[in-house]
């Protein structure tokens, strides 16, 4: 490609060694809150449950062994709409297989793939069919990670959806899948309505849309939705702490973030240990310690903790606006603890498919690969 601005280059993730000698400083020399006797993880993250975690991740993580098997992956960047962009591009060895572009959220990043890229993408090396292959295409939000801190004001989730139509064209993808949980669940289908000439289908984990607040739609809902829509209540006044703050003072929370590897690390955690499966007692009993202390170092030694919290900043004008009803096949997996409740998600998505599992959670990529894989394959085997 002769025409700068659409150049496609490749990309290594290389850490100066200085800046992991400068974060194990840091942690070694954290200044540690107190705490109150017996109150658990109701007042937020436990100062000596964290102490642990940030021995651990000082003293026994091995970040070069996690940017190897991350490098393992080919990784590009390109510049759309101004801002750079880092997508990791896994081609499936099954010519005939389907681009999918899968759309992480905050506190996650591309780390959450690691362990469902191979399968999607060469399904015959993992047990599975090879008519079910995915040419797989998972970008860094702007703002997040490799991408790097955005740059203006604007980059909402909608900026965000176009910017993956022209990823997904500057690649020469015609026909793809768009996948995606937490704010990958809200792009994906904005990626849907945007280019639906393109888009072949679109599966989340989690949430179509929310509640309209309609009696009638309420009257719709199981014994078991009903009860997610009132957890979903109880996690608006009790559990989004972190989101009032990224939507409206990320700037002032970005010091902490930005300067404490400690902070950082509680501030993400904290998600880690509410959102995944409701039957795992601490976050590592969920997911790999190792792969959430990476998901974590990306964060800070990307430097992106302040830009990714922006996301909220910019996408509050759109909460709860209607969205225009979508045509593209839409599939739903819900997991524990997410709010999946179908009359919703019909109400503004042509829904074609819906799962509902009993173990699982927010970060089904991390915690139940098997499970999100089979269900991403059983979806768009309808679809190819």
């Amino acid at each position: 490609m002769t025409h700068d601005s659409t150049e496609i280059r490749p990309f290594r993730i290389d850490i100066p060694q200085a800046q992991l000698d400068d974060l194990n400083r840091r942690l070694a020399d954290t200044r540690w809150p107190d705490e109150l006797p017996g109150v658990g993880w109701s007042y937020g993250t436990p100062t000596g449950y964290l102490q642990g975690l940030a021995d651990h991740w000082r003293t026994t993580f091995d970040w070069r062994e996690h940017e190897a098997a991350l490098n393992g992956f080919p990784q590009f960047t390109t510049t759309i709409d101004g801002q750079n962009v880092h997508f990791l591009h896994v081609r499936s060895p099954e010519p005939d297989a389907m681009p999918l572009l899968i759309t992480h959220g905050w506190p996650g990043s591309i780390v959450e793939f690691m362990k469902i890229i191979g399968p999607l993408t060469d399904p015959r090396a993992h047990g599975g069919d090879p008519a079910d292959a995915f040419h797989v295409v998972a970008p860094s939000m702007p703002g997040f990670a490799f991408s790097g801190p955005t740059h203006e004001a604007g980059w909402d989730m909608s900026r965000i959806a176009r910017a993956w139509a022209e990823l997904m064209d500057r690649l020469g993808y015609e026909r793809y899948g768009a996948q995606g949980g937490d704010t990958g669940a809200v792009i994906s289908p904005m990626l849907g309505r945007l280019a639906p000439e393109h888009v072949v289908g679109v599966h989340v984990n989690g949430s179509l849309g929310f509640p309209s607040g309609d009696p009638a739609e309420f009257a719709e809902m199981s014994e078991t939705e009903q009860a997610r829509l009132a957890a979903m209540q109880r996690q608006m006044e009790e559990g989004s702490g972190y989101a009032v703050i990224q939507s409206t003072r990320p700037q002032t929370i970005g010091v902490g973030l930005s300067d404490s590897p400690a902070a950082q690390l509680a501030w993400i955690v904290e998600r880690f240990a509410e959102w995944t499966d409701p039957a795992a007692e601490l976050p590592e009993d969920a997911v790999d310690l190792d792969q959430l202390l990476t998901n974590v170092s990306v964060y800070w030694l990307t430097g992106t903790a302040t830009s990714a919290a922006r996301l909220y900043r910019e996408g509050r004008a759109s909460w709860g606006r209607e969205t225009p009803p979508s045509r593209v096949p839409s599939g739903v997996a819900v997991f524990p603890g997410d709010f999946g409740i179908r009359v919703v998600a019909e109400r503004e998505n042509n829904v074609v498919h819906w799962s509902e599992f009993d173990r699982g959670g927010h970060f089904p990529a991390m915690e139940v690969p098997d499970l999100l894989v089979d269900d991403v394959r059983t979806f768009f085997r309808g679809l190819r």
